[in-house]
């Protein structure tokens, strides 16, 4: 396995479908770096926020549920999980229809992002106590917002009707366009390239080609 000379952080950000994933756990596994997927952040509190009974539509009550909710980790192989009340949702829970319909709702109220915020910046120094290489944290706003000085930051993205064609090889059924607009709209924290980014397209490359290509640079 490759040795980084240095603990480093790496930020992929992107919209739906563009690889972020697969990507960064390609790496995480190459690099031996501890992986972070905040997208199942949002989805974590989303399932919780639903299961609680808080609405999108309501903010004024959204800090009472957030207020319950108490955040923790705990780390699978090279992947950082959230739970939520010491529980971590099951994966089959986090993509369920009615999480995916109202994830983007949430994930655009600032005190459900800022409930985040902390948790997120702290999960460095668990990579670090942990003795992993680094931390790749991905989402949309992590080089803009949650790590602005992260050593290596990539702004992934690739042709709509690639990433609609990914999204239904996963059997997702959330349109892609709806999910940009409400991305890169919001007023807090909205999906950007951040300033600087590498920006790859990842629609005519293979996973491979493309983890290989961000290993090169980490790795340089």
């Amino acid at each position: 396995m490759p040795e980084l000379s240095a603990f480093k952080i790496i930020a992929i950000d992107g919209g739906a479908a563009t690889g972020k994933s697969s990507t960064s756990r390609g790496l995480s596994e190459k690099l031996n770096l501890m992986h972070v997927d905040t997208g199942a952040h949002y989805r974590s509190l989303t399932y919780a926020l639903i299961q609680a009974g808080a609405s999108a539509d309501n903010n004024s009550n959204i800090l009472k549920y957030l207020e319950a909710l108490s955040l923790s980790t705990q780390i699978d192989g090279r992947s950082a999980r959230l739970g939520i009340n010491s529980v971590v949702p099951a994966d089959a829970e986090l993509r369920s229809p009615k999480v995916n319909a109202h994830v983007s709702k949430f994930a655009a109220i600032e005190t459900v992002r800022h409930k985040l915020f902390d948790y997120q910046r702290s999960l460095a120094e668990l990579a670090r106590k942990q003795n992993f290489s680094g931390l790749i944290m991905e989402g949309r706003d992590i080089g803009s917002v949650i790590f602005p000085d992260a050593d290596h930051r990539f702004f992934l993205h690739a042709d709509e009707t690639t990433r609609a064609a990914r999204r239904a090889s996963e059997g997702q059924t959330d349109s892609i366009l709806k999910r940009d607009q409400m991305d890169t709209t919001r007023k807090t924290a909205p999906l950007v390239c951040p300033e600087g980014a590498t920006q790859i397209d990842t629609a005519p490359l293979t996973l491979e080609e493309v983890i290989n290509k961000i290993a090169d640079i980490i790795s340089s």
